[in-house]
């Protein structure tokens, strides 16, 4: 029953939609445990190309179970406009389940967001104002609402109902402005839910069962370990757990359940929003990455700030989900560079550490101390075969792998599925 869990190790945006959807091939069922639509995976087949903000990248495998996990918060009007562009374009969302604890963005939380960053000043997070933190908000402080209310008319309406009078007061007092209908919403909401409740369902179970019949599990996380609530560069992180740890308990299996970790890596780092970033490139290199490699959110559209490879993030990383593999992305945009540079350790008061610091003070200052290699000029997005790769693409490859300690089995070097290179075994 072999479980394979896959993360990103940087700021998210590492390729990870492309990776999944290359890996759920040999899968059976892929499961999206965390977050909202505030992230999404760009998908290329063939000539075409699917932006997937809720809906695991599994989807576009017509047999593939495809569940969304009880950690995500999903808002009920993003999931049904999703399911209807997939249908539209062909790509059937009949083998689509919604776990029953999964909590939903309403109304109230997508205002709640707005307002409060708008409030924050110089201290913007930059949250994409679609209501994930203040629905995760309200699920620990235990007035959330689950897709299981949904199933139950009068208890939505219950719920909904105190929720929408404790927002509205909010709302009046901190922010001077109206609040929202209850009737309003219930009648929207409800009429959304037909869409999709005979998908929701306890999805720890079919995830039990499939285990148990031997079947391969795909685990697909959003964002990135530094957008991660505990570990990452906080406050300046999303509102769930995109690390391994957070596939079993956004997912429902136990921790005996996951076989393999591995860890998505951008052959670069970037990172949209504020917050600290210490290889930030404010230069025409920057500029280069950011146009070749068409850096600019799946969901939002903002452009996202580049920087050099940051092997102290990655170590942290490869720590604290317990990587056994990472898969190299968009290895091609490095193409025609002379000299490519690998942050290998931060000076922070004068002194080197190859640890990176809880404190953002510390970050902020912290100088990269670089290891430059040689580039290469030839084009690779042809390469099939690691062989095919020009010799300082292999070397720096095997340096990344080194400074890692962990190995490399995928290499992609194209956004299309059959420009990736596999070097072991993926299940």
């Amino acid at each position: 029953m072999p479980s394979t869990v896959i993360v990103g190790t940087q700021w998210g945006d590492e390729g990870k939609g492309k990776v999944t959807d290359f890996l759920a091939e040999r899968a059976d069922v892929v499961v999206r445990y965390q977050g909202g639509n505030n992230a999404g995976h760009t998908v290329v087949v063939g000539e075409e190309e699917f932006r997937l903000r809720l809906v695991p990248s599994g989807i576009l495998y017509p047999e593939k179970l495809c569940l969304l996990g009880n950690g995500m918060v999903i808002d009920p009007e993003a999931l049904v406009t999703e399911m209807e562009e997939l249908e539209a374009r062909g790509v059937s969302t009949a083998n689509l389940r919604i776990s029953d604890r999964a909590h939903l963005i309403l109304p109230y939380h997508k205002r709640l967001d707005e307002l409060e960053e708008m409030g924050r000043g110089k201290g913007k997070i930059g949250t994409t104002g679609r209501g994930i933190g203040p629905a995760y908000n309200d699920k620990s402080a235990r007035i959330g609402i689950r897709t299981a209310d949904l199933l139950d008319p009068a208890e939505f309406h219950e719920k909904l109902k105190a929720n929408v009078e404790l927002k509205n007061h909010y709302l009046k007092q901190v922010f001077g402005v109206e609040g929202f209908s209850a009737a309003a919403i219930e009648e929207r909401v409800l009429a959304l839910a037909e869409k999709f409740k005979d998908r929701i369902t306890d999805t720890s179970v079919v995830l039990h069962d499939a285990l148990r019949a031997g079947k391969n599990i795909l685990f697909e996380g959003a964002q990135g370990t530094f957008l991660d609530l505990d570990h990452g560069t906080y406050p300046f992180v999303t509102s769930s757990h995109p690390t391994a740890g957070g596939a079993c308990i956004g997912s429902g299996v136990g921790p005996t359940a996951i076989t393999k970790v591995i860890g998505v890596v951008k052959a670069y780092t970037t990172r949209v929003g504020s917050g600290p970033f210490p290889t930030e490139l404010r230069d025409s290199i920057g500029d280069r990455l950011r146009e070749r490699g068409h850096e600019f959110g799946t969901v939002t559209g903002r452009p996202r700030r580049c920087g050099w490879l940051d092997a102290v993030m990655l170590r942290y990383a490869a720590r604290v989900s317990g990587l056994t593999g990472i898969a190299i992305t968009k290895l091609d945009v490095l193409d025609g560079l002379d000299t490519v540079k690998i942050c290998t350790g931060y000076r922070i008061k004068g002194e080197v550490t190859e640890y990176f610091p809880a404190s953002l003070k510390a970050v902020e200052s912290a100088e990269p101390v670089y290891e430059e290699l040689p580039g290469w000029s030839e084009s690779i997005g042809a390469a099939t075969r690691l062989e095919d790769l020009p010799a300082n693409t292999r070397r720096y490859l095997d340096r990344i792998a080194e400074l890692i300690g962990v190995p490399i089995i995928l290499v992609s070097v194209g956004q299309r599925r059959n420009q990736t290179l596999v070097l072991e075994d993926l299940f």
